[in-house]
């Protein structure tokens, strides 16, 4: 089994900045929602660096209470634009097909949201996508988090899940940032790819290869 992490490790950067920013491009008259995001950046400075609740309330703050067909319109428009516009990394899908071609499972592993990640997933043919689910209240976005968010310790979580339902399986996993190196670490193989200094001193305590991939 291969796990790929997606933003900074297969993508050249982040993946959320990007959606939100181009669904306000599009319908500009919410950006005068934005100010909700004011006291979630004071909170996230202040009291603790809670990356779940941040992205939270930056999704609530962009979309929440949208309905489901509008923002499934932009997911669909925002990962068919990935390919034309460069944003995956070359050496990663090499590595991707790599695993494909040797037989092993794919599996997308990513803290970014579920709106629209899976459509990643499918376009670069995973077999699984594992991602921060968001909850909806029927057809309007609500924004809360359905899920822990998938990073740190609750992708070694999700690791131990994935080695429970495909018994006997060797992990392989990809990451590139230093909340990624718990589940790295946990895997029978592993790299850190693209890593900044904090990263690759991590990796280097617990002898974790490393790469660059263009």
């Amino acid at each position: 089994m291969a796990l790929f992490d997606l933003d900074g490790t297969l993508t050249h950067h982040d993946t959320l900045f990007p959606f939100l920013a181009g669904y306000l491009v599009h319908h500009p008259a919410k950006v005068l929602r934005l100010w909700r995001l004011v006291p979630a950046l004071l909170r996230y400075a202040l009291a603790g660096r809670d990356r779940g609740r941040l992205k939270s309330r930056a999704i609530r703050a962009v979309m929440g209470g949208d309905a489901r067909p509008v923002i499934e319109a932009w997911a669909e428009r925002f990962v068919a634009a990935l390919h034309p516009k460069g944003a995956f990394r070359a050496a990663g899908l090499a590595v991707l097909e790599m695993h494909r071609s040797a037989g092993d499972r794919l599996v997308l592993l990513s803290a970014s949201p579920d709106l629209y990640v899976p459509l990643i997933g499918r376009m670069l043919r995973f077999e699984r996508t594992v991602c921060t689910e968001i909850r909806w209240d029927g057809e309007r976005l609500n924004g809360a988090l359905r899920t822990a968010n998938r990073r740190g310790e609750e992708k070694v979580r999700c690791l131990e899940q994935l080695r429970e339902e495909y018994a006997q399986a060797k992990v392989t996993a990809y990451g590139n940032s230093l909340s990624d190196i718990p589940h790295l670490e946990r895997a029978d193989r592993a790299l850190l790819v693209n890593g900044n200094a904090a990263a690759r001193r991590g990796a280097e305590r617990i002898g974790i290869p490393m790469a660059d991939w263009r």
